[in-house]
Parts: structure tokens; C-alpha cells; sequence
């Protein structure tokens, strides 16, 4: 197992990592880095349903429910997203309307 500071470096480093390199997307490519990116959120949460599966006390549990609760909530939020986005490409219009 990861010691604790060890592991809140690792953490800290992958947040510092992922807000420079997403920072840096120009906006043209926001709409295909995040539906390329949302199968990540998937695997976010079978992550910390599995670290959820491995725990032992009630403090593990609540931490373990609250991570699959948010990693649910940003795959499907990423979903929404990008299919509202998707909305804004389809032609207005109609069939027969001249």
C-alpha cells in the first residue's frame, strides 16, 4: 500500500498536472477532449467502487461512497454536456420547410 504522503503527493501532483495541461486546450477542442475523455470518468468510478469494496471501517465507507457518488456524478455530467453541445451542430432545419 501507498504510505499517506506519498499518496497525497501523488494526488497533488496529478491535480497541478491535469489543471496546467487543460488550461492550455484551446476552446475549438473543448467539445472532442470531453467526449473523448468522459470513457476516463467511467473508469474513475469502477475505481472507487472497488477502493469502496476494499473498505473496512464506517470512516472508509463514507469516503468511498462520497468518491463513487462524485465520479457518478462527473461521468454523467459529462454525458449532459457534451450531448447539449452535440444539440448546437444539428441543422434547424425542417423536413418540407422551405
Amino acid at each position: 500500500m501507498i504510505a499517506g504522503m506519498t499518496a497525497l503527493y501523488i494526488f497533488m501532483l496529478a491535480a497541478f498536472t491535469g489543471y496546467e495541461i487543460i488550461s492550455r486546450v484551446p476552446v475549438i477542442l473543448h467539445t472532442p477532449l470531453m467526449s473523448g475523455s468522459n470513457f476516463v470518468h467511467g473508469i474513475v468510478l469502477v475505481g472507487a467502487m472497488v477502493a469502496m469494496g476494499h473498505a473496512h471501517t464506517p470512516l472508509e465507507l463514507t469516503i468511498g461512497f462520497i468518491g463513487v457518488m462524485l465520479a457518478a456524478g462527473n461521468a454523467v455530467g459529462g454525458y449532459v454536456v457534451t450531448e447539449r453541445m452535440l444539440e448546437m451542430f444539428k441543422s434547424s432545419n425542417k423536413k418540407g420547410a422551405k
